[in-house]
């Protein structure tokens, strides 16, 4: 008898919907290759892609996705390797936690890794630093990484830090932990008639549209239209209420049936999180985004989540932060600051980490540079 992939991650400590089975696949099709490994309680160390694994007694385990740099010649098997909010274990456990490093690492030799880069949610303090100091970092974790030889990674791919709402409390008690300037958004926007609904897939034309809008006018880059149908279907087509599957929910804010904003809610093992938000500038004096997030936190609460994540906060908690901003506004919410761990790499090549490291910035600067004016044509289209 196996067990799948999501019902083994969804038992350990931190499962993240970037570790499930649908992540896989979808960065499949984006020319990665997903490997599946496990450490088992009785020392043994399996990885495999298939991610139907025998049902055995298991303590890790890490989604790894792998993908080539150079196809040919001597240095074919050149690759970049990573475990996004991975490997899920017991940190604290010393001695598991001495397992996974070693096999990780020995795994990274193996398939000719220029780096492998991990960002386990590993959480360093709560609340907002009032200085450096006051980071409070788990040494014995951080102090065995830089003992092995890992780096704290330049290419911090997802967000180091993140604001997490608590959804035990009843409703009343999460609305009026929030700012008194958003409980009265939240208000206003309902007697201003904004309606939210929850999307289908014949929405989600539309809400690429948006999401494009809205990367030109709050300057982000976004990638083209394919990636993001195939994250959102593969997650929609879960079945809601099923065990271990995850789920992505759209909500669509809308005056007069016009849409106005919407984000996705993502559900996975007991969390939520908002990923992807996108808005119009019309009928923005309606406050939308508000509404959007409360309507959220209820659907979460609805699905029986014990937290919700915002997704990303400042690494800086001032306003010289790029993202300061947006955290005032997740601040509103009443949520709580998480800084955890970041990402970290381990080079078995230096030089060619070296190498990398130095050629890479500029290759993403120029992809970054054309995505934008891409995104920019594909709007005037």
């Amino acid at each position: 008898m196996n067990k799948n992939w999501n019902q083994i991650i969804s038992s350990l400590p931190n499962p993240h919907f970037l570790q499930t089975y649908e992540w896989a696949q979808v960065k499949a099709k984006y020319g990665w290759i997903p490997y599946y490994a496990i450490w088992t309680d009785d020392g043994k160390f399996h990885v495999s892609t298939n991610h139907q694994l025998p049902v055995t007694n298991y303590s890790a385990a890490a989604l790894i996705l792998k993908r080539q740099i150079l196809r040919r010649g001597m240095v074919a098997r050149l690759s970049v390797l990573y475990s996004p909010k991975g490997p899920l274990l017991d940190w604290s456990n010393e001695s598991l936690r001495t397992r996974v490093l070693n096999d990780l690492q020995s795994f990274a030799k193996q398939q000719g890794g220029i780096f492998l880069k991990v960002d386990p949610d590993v959480v360093l303090g709560r609340g907002v630093p009032e200085s450096n100091a006051d980071l409070t970092p788990r040494h014995d974790v951080t102090d065995e990484l830089k003992h092995r030889g890992w780096k704290f990674s330049a290419e911090q791919i997802q967000f180091k830090n993140t604001v997490l709402i608590d959804l035990s409390a009843t409703e009343e008690e999460i609305i009026m932990r929030m700012k008194s300037k958003t409980r009265y958004n939240i208000r206003l926007a309902e007697k201003k008639g904004v309606v939210v609904r929850v999307g289908g897939l014949e929405d989600l034309p539309a809400l690429y549209k948006m999401y494009a809008e809205t990367s030109v006018r709050d300057g982000f880059v976004i990638r083209d239209e394919d990636y993001y149908m195939t994250v959102w279907k593969t997650f929609m087509s879960q079945v809601k209420g099923q065990k271990s599957a995850p789920l992505a929910i759209p909500l669509i804010a809308e005056v007069d049936n016009e849409l106005v904003a919407a984000i996705f809610l993502f559900i996975f093992a007991g969390r939520a999180y908002y990923v992807y938000g996108m808005s119009r500038n019309a009928h923005r004096e309606k406050m939308p985004t508000y509404l959007l997030q409360w309507e959220a936190i209820k659907r979460a609460k609805q699905n029986g989540c014990a937290a919700y994540d915002l997704w990303g906060a400042p690494d800086v908690f001032d306003e010289s932060d790029s993202m300061w901003g947006v955290y005032r506004f997740k601040e509103g919410l009443g949520g709580e600051v998480v800084r955890t761990l970041g990402a970290y790499d381990f080079a078995p090549n230096q030089l060619w980490y070296k190498l990398y490291a130095d050629i890479m910035p500029r290759v993403l600067n120029m992809m970054r540079s054309r995505g934008k004016e891409k995104t920019k044509q594909g709007l005037n289209a």
